[in-house]
């Protein structure tokens, strides 16, 4: 199953901190130094310092490609890898432009072959040890790296994560006033989801994922659990002290949720996740089942990146 490969080895990884430093000296070559660099950042446990904003990307999984596509980085992507569902219409024509290096993730030697100054990854699997492509291999290669804080969480993360995620990645590019913007233009946006919601009841949520013997499901340290909460809800699972983990189907039917989102991506259709949900009678008087409430975001929405902000809006609709 897709998102259970792409979360491996997050819990192995060290939290996040970050500091940063700016100098006007010259490099020994005589080169000028770009504004805000030397920049030094501590990410997921491996601190790195930029001389300069990098110049071939590799983003690999759609969020981290979001990322750099919403700063307008288009022209310093390399290359791409990994779609979970489609991007957004505002991104359709630069990344049509952009080197698709892999449909999933490209091999390490596929990789090198773009020539990449600087690799980001979305999941922990980005920098699978095994599969060759480990953050300590790229930078020995003199590749450096980054990898979505959600992948190393110790604990829950929330919006000021997404901004954090956005702020340190503009910095490492040396565009912060762009980050900036985005993140003035989020909290407007949150902060009239959250207007919106006011008064309104709590319906309790059950994530569906995928599953058949059991339910994976979100849990309580995601973002997706911070998006239900915004949006006016209350994740039944909010005590899974895991960003997604399995529940049992028992657990389902004890917590009576009054609606199930669905997450939307990969080879099983929307359609069929509700068809197996109204179709397993174990599951016929769970409260959203039997009014067949239910809810979807595609699963790109409920990761750390530029979507969480708007799918908060999208799921407060469905949840009034």
């Amino acid at each position: 199953m897709r998102i259970r490969v792409l979360l491996v080895a997050a819990a192995t990884l060290l939290p996040l901190t970050a500091c940063s430093s700016s100098s006007g000296d010259d490099d020994p070559a005589g080169k000028p130094k770009a504004a805000g660099f030397p920049y030094t950042v501590t990410n997921c446990g491996v601190k790195t310092t930029y001389q300069a904003p990098p110049e071939r990307a590799v983003p690999m999984n759609q969020h981290a490609t979001e990322v750099l596509l919403e700063l307008g980085l288009k022209d310093r992507i390399a290359g791409t890898a990994y779609l979970d569902d489609k991007v957004l219409p505002a991104y359709e024509k630069a990344y049509k432009a952009l080197p698709v290096l892999a449909k999933e993730y490209p091999s390490y030697e596929k990789l090198l072959a773009a020539n990449p100054d600087f690799v980001y990854g979305g999941y922990a699997s980005a920098f699978a040890a095994g599969e060759g492509r480990s953050r300590e291999a790229l930078a020995k290669s003199g590749v450096k790296s980054r990898l979505n804080i959600e992948g190393c969480a110790k604990k829950p993360v929330t919006m000021d994560d997404v901004y954090r995620e956005v702020r340190e990645t503009g910095a490492t590019f040396g565009v912060r006033d762009r980050a900036e913007k985005w993140v003035r233009a989020a909290e407007a946006e949150l902060a009239g989801a959250a207007k919106k919601a006011e008064g309104a009841k709590t319906p309790s949520v059950f994530v569906y994922d995928s599953g058949d013997k059991t339910a994976f499901t979100a849990g309580g340290k995601g973002i997706g659990n911070d998006i239900i909460k915004r949006a006016g809800g209350r994740n039944v699972m909010a005590d899974l002290d895991k960003s997604f983990g399995d529940a049992s189907w028992e657990t389902v039917v004890d917590r009576r949720p009054d609606v199930v989102l669905i997450y939307d991506y990969g080879a099983t259709t929307v359609a069929q996740k509700k068809k197996r949900l109204l179709d397993d009678p174990a599951l016929k008087d769970v409260p959203a089942i039997k009014n067949k409430r239910f809810a979807v975001l595609p699963l790109s929405d409920v990761v750390l990146g530029v979507r969480a902000p708007g799918a908060v809006k999208k799921l407060s609709e469905q949840l009034r």
